[in-house]
């Protein structure tokens, strides 16, 4: 039987209910030490953070270097904090870039305790360098950590943080001369303890790098792989959160869908939609009672990821596409189950209208083909490299990012640039 028709039996159901007690337990522990109501482990806080500048500044790529398609060229910078059993977090600290020093038996080697998220810094087109909500990135992240057994942390705290380090290197990184541009940011946290047992890590390490990287999607559109023998993510797991363990056991299929001549898997579960590689996946289809409808799956079951892309896209689908507020036509906004049955009846009928993936690296991409069953689905892009909606869905979000709109999303970062 493929794993995709797999139901969890009662036993895993009722373990799954444990693990979301255990969460919300940690997390409810998490605020009480935070808000000073309960003797405490010392708390993450930036205010201490210490600064040690490099002394071997590395040099910025300049466009078109192919260091940049490696993704691994990082600033001169990164942020490092300790966290242990019994004294909490140890004093920040902002240092130059370089490698971690870990035991063979760390328990993120063995045990997967790790967690991260993706989020990008943004130089505007009005010289000023800023962060797309980083709150729900560190907030996200806190979920993520706790769900790994990884300890807690106040996410303004985190924010700070990547604030702090970005305010130092993006006056040289992304210079003004460069508007337009990004750099890539990877907050991690990785169970650093050097014992070997399976066990919640007695010793944590936080670290922040800034790495460049290339642009990902097509002019032409994404060609999706739906999954057939496989599933990303279940409910009762872990796919609402952004660990590792989510990431390595897709990357057979990931590579099998190129060799086929797909970008990516889009990922089923029991036939049901769930997401297009790492990223949340959105289909526009005219109903049969004739709607126009932007559709992505729920966040009900926890097996997919509550992408902050996502989050954007629907809130400004919802003030600026629904009730005719634009120049398309009134879409309604739908988050629910869809199959991909659903999705072929729609291409059939002639309903689909187009559909995307979305997320920090992919940004927003269209999708042009989605192959389920051996037949290739051919999904509209009405503009050409785009759909509409797409198309001015991704422009609202770039104006916010780059400056070309003032939003609250678009944090502005106040430049060290004398550091």
């Amino acid at each position: 039987m493929a794993p995709s028709a797999i139901t969890p039996p009662h036993e895993v159901q009722q373990t799954a209910e444990l693990t979301a007690a255990a969460i919300a337990h940690k997390l409810a522990e998490t605020s009480k030490k935070t808000n000073g109501t309960q003797q405490a482990d010392r708390p993450l806080d930036a205010s201490l953070l210490k600064f040690t500048k490099t002394k071997t500044p590395m040099v910025v790529p300049e466009p078109g270097d192919p260091i940049i398609d490696t993704a691994s060229q990082c600033t001169d910078h990164m942020i490092t904090a300790v966290w242990k059993l019994g004294s909490g977090w140890e004093a920040p600290e902002l240092k130059p870039y370089g490698n971690l020093s870990l035991a063979p038996t760390a328990s993120v080697l063995h045990y997967a305790t790790e967690c991260f998220e993706g989020m990008k810094m943004y130089r505007g087109y009005d010289g000023k360098l800023r962060l797309f909500r980083p709150d729900a990135n560190c907030r996200r992240m806190l979920t993520s950590s706790l769900r790994i057994s990884l300890p807690g942390f106040e996410p303004a705290e985190l924010q700070k943080l990547i604030t702090a380090m970005i305010a130092v290197d993006g006056p040289k990184w992304l210079p003004r001369s460069r508007p337009g541009t990004f750099l890539y940011l990877r907050p991690s946290m990785i169970g650093s303890a050097g014992a070997l047992g399976v066990a919640s890590p007695k010793e944590a390490t936080l670290f922040v790098i800034a790495t460049f990287m290339p642009k990902l999607g097509k002019e032409t559109g994404l060609k999706l792989l739906a999954s057939q023998d496989g599933v990303r993510a279940w409910p009762g797991g872990f796919g609402f959160a952004k660990v590792g363990a989510n990431y390595g056991p897709t990357l057979m299929a990931n590579s099998e869908a190129r060799a086929r001549g797909y970008d990516q898997v889009l990922w089923l579960l029991n036939g049901t939609v769930t997401e297009a590689g790492a990223s949340n996946f959105f289909v526009v289809w005219r109903s049969r009672e004739g709607k126009v409808q932007l559709v992505t799956a729920p966040l009900e079951d926890k097996i997919i990821l509550d992408g902050v892309t996502r989050r954007s896209i629907l809130q400004l689908a919802r003030e600026r596409l629904a009730g005719g507020q634009s120049d398309l036509e009134e879409i309604e906004i739908v988050e629910k189950k869809f199959t991909m049955d659903d999705v072929e009846e729609a291409v059939d009928e002639g309903r689909m209208i187009e559909a995307f993936a979305a997320g920090t690296a992919f940004f927003v991409a269209p999708v042009c083909v989605v192959n389920y069953r051996d037949k290739d689905l051919q999904i509209p892009m009405s503009l050409g490299n785009t759909g509409e909606y797409a198309g001015k869905i991704k422009q609202w979000l770039m104006d916010i990012m780059y400056g070309n709109e003032q939003h609250e999303w678009g944090v502005v970062i106040d430049e060290k640039e004398d550091l």
